[in-house]
C-alpha cells in the first residue's frame, strides 16, 4: 500500500479588510472565541478555503486527508494574525498565501465568529421566528459588507451543479458574459462547475464595458464548503449558519435567478425558491426565474419540468421559463425581468438591496438535521398544501446531498445503511425518476466516481 505524499506549508497570515484596525476588546474576544466550541467549524471552513482549485467533492476525504491541518487566531498589538499549520501548498505561491484566499480566509473568521458571538444566544435574535431569522440572515450579510445602498438592482443568483460536463461549463460561462455585458453582477454558491463559470464569464463582460465594480457575491455554509469550496472569482464571500439561511440569503439579495443544470442540491434549491413562491402572499411578487442549459441539457430540463408538475402543479410550473441553448436570450429575459423588480421595489419602498417583503415561512426557515429518524418521517404526501409539500421535498433533497457530499451525512450512511424515504407512490416514483436520472447522467458525484446511492425510496 503507497501513501500519497502531500506538499504542507506552515505560515502566518496578515488581516485584510476590516481586520487591519482592531481594539483590544475586539482583539481579545476573536481569540477567545475562536478558542471555544466553534473552532472546529472554523479549523474545517478554513481548510476549504485554502484547498481551492483541487477539486474534490467528499467533505469526510478532505478532512482525512489533511488531518494534520491547524489554525489558530494569534493576537498583536493592532490586529490578529492567522497562524495556519499543515495548510495546502497550493494555496501558496513562492511561501506567500494567494491574497485572494487570504481575503477568503479572514471571511471565514469573520462569520464564523460573528454568529457565535454576536447572533448565537442573542435575545435581540429570536431565531424560532420567521422575523427574526430574516433580521440575522440581515446582519450577517450586512456584517460581511455585501450591501451597497446606491446601487441598482442587478445581482443574478446562478444555481447549478458542480458535477457538470466541459459543454455545460462552457455554456454557464457564456451566460456570464452576456450578463456582465448588461452589466449584471454575479452570485453563486462559490464552488466549482456552474457555480464557477458564470462568474468566469463575467470578468470578461464586465472588463469589456470597464465596469470595475463587478461583485461576484459567493454564498457558502459549513456543512457543504469542503465539498464546494469558494472559486478564486469571489470577491465576496459570505458564511452562513446553515443551509436554509443560506438559501434565504440567496433569495433575499439576488434580483433574479438562472439555474444551470445540476444534481440533488439543484433540485433542492428551486423546491426552496418555488416553494415560497407559491406562498399567496407572494403572488404578485415579480421574480425572474430562468432555467437554461446548452442542447445536450434539454433532457435534464424535460425531467426536471416534469417533477415539478407532477409534485406541485401548473401554478409553480408558471413560474420560471426554460431557455434552451441561447445565452442571449437568457441574458436579455433576466435584464428585463430585473427591471419589473426595481419599478416594484421602488412603488412599494422596499431596499434594492435585501428583498423584505418576500414572505418566508418558518418551514423553509428552520434547520433540518438530515438523520435517518427525519429522513423517513418526512411528510411526502399530496395531502397538504403546494408550498408545504415544496418544503417537506426539499429537506428530502437537502438530506439526499448531505449523504453526498457531507462529512457528517457521509459519516451517518456508513454507519446506518441509505436514508429511507417514504410517501405517496405516486410521488416516490417521480422522485424516483427524477433521482435516477440524475445518476444516470452523473450529477451526484465528480465526473470519474463511482456513485453508490445514499438513498432508499419506498411508497406507504
Amino acid at each position: 500500500m503507497t501513501t500519497e505524499l502531500i506538499d504542507l506549508v506552515d505560515a502566518r497570515v496578515s488581516p485584510t479588510g476590516q481586520f487591519d484596525i482592531l481594539s483590544k476588546y475586539e482583539i481579545h474576544k476573536l481569540t477567545d472565541t475562536s478558542r471555544g466550541p466553534e473552532n472546529t467549524t472554523f479549523r474545517n471552513c478554513a481548510l476549504a478555503v485554502l484547498n481551492c482549485g483541487n477539486y474534490q467533492d467528499d467533505g469526510k476525504e478532505l478532512l482525512e486527508q489533511y488531518a494534520d491541518f491547524n489554525i489558530s487566531v494569534i493576537p498583536t498589538e493592532r490586529s490578529v494574525k492567522l497562524k495556519v499549520c499543515n495548510a495546502p501548498a497550493s494555496a501558496f505561491v513562492d511561501g506567500r498565501m494567494i491574497q485572494g484566499i487570504a481575503e477568503h480566509l479572514f471571511a471565514v473568521l469573520r462569520d464564523i465568529i460573528y454568529v457565535r458571538s454576536e447572533i448565537t444566544g442573542d435575545p435581540r435574535y429570536d431565531l424560532v421566528s420567521a422575523q427574526g431569522v430574516t433580521d440575522a440572515v440581515f446582519h450577517i450579510l450586512r456584517n460581511a459588507g455585501t450591501f451597497d445602498r446606491a446601487r441598482a438592482p442587478r445581482l443574478v443568483v446562478c444555481w447549478g451543479g458542480h458535477s457538470i460536463s466541459r459543454e455545460e461549463y462552457e455554456y454557464t460561462k457564456t451566460v456570464g458574459y452576456e450578463l456582465a455585458l448588461r452589466s449584471l453582477d454575479i452570485c453563486t454558491g462559490c464552488g466549482p462547475g456552474a457555480m464557477k463559470g458564470p462568474m468566469k464569464g463575467a470578468t470578461i463582460g464586465h472588463a469589456k464595458q470597464r465596469d470595475r465594480d463587478g461583485q461576484y457575491l459567493g454564498i457558502s455554509e459549513p456543512g457543504i464548503i469542503a465539498a464546494e469550496a469558494p472559486n478564486p472569482i469571489v470577491n465576496q464571500l459570505v458564511i452562513m449558519p446553515d443551509i436554509e439561511k443560506r438559501l434565504e440569503a440567496f433569495v433575499r439579495t439576488g434580483h433574479g435567478i438562472v439555474v444551470f443544470p445540476g444534481g440533488a442540491g439543484t433540485a433542492e434549491e428551486i423546491l426552496y425558491l418555488l416553494g415560497i413562491l407559491l406562498h399567496e402572499e407572494n403572488k404578485h411578487q415579480p421574480f425572474p426565474l430562468i432555467f437554461t442549459g446548452p442542447a445536450s441539457a434539454e433532457e435534464y430540463f424535460f425531467q426536471i419540468d416534469r417533477f415539478i408538475g407532477e409534485t406541485l402543479g401548473e401554478e409553480a410550473r408558471s413560474r420560471y421559463q426554460i431557455i434552451i441553448d441561447d445565452p442571449q436570450e437568457v441574458a436579455r429575459q433576466m435584464s428585463a425581468g430585473i427591471l419589473k423588480v426595481r419599478q416594484f421595489r421602488k412603488e412599494t419602498g422596499d431596499a434594492y438591496y435585501y428583498n423584505w417583503q418576500l414572505k418566508i415561512s418558518t418551514e423553509f426557515q428552520r434547520p433540518f438535521t438530515p438523520t435517518h429518524e427525519n429522513m423517513r418521517d418526512l411528510a411526502l404526501h399530496n395531502h397538504q398544501q403546494p408550498y408545504l409539500l415544496a418544503a417537506n421535498l426539499r429537506r428530502a433533497f437537502s438530506g439526499i446531498v448531505s449523504g453526498n457530499v457531507k462529512d457528517e451525512g457521509i459519516r451517518n450512511v456508513e454507519k446506518h445503511g441509505p436514508y429511507e424515504l417514504r410517501g405517496d407512490p405516486s410521488l416516490m416514483k417521480s422522485m424516483d425518476t427524477l433521482l435516477n436520472s440524475f445518476v444516470k447522467q452523473q450529477r451526484m458525484k465528480l465526473p470519474g466516481t463511482a456513485y453508490k446511492p445514499c438513498y432508499r425510496i419506498s411508497a406507504e
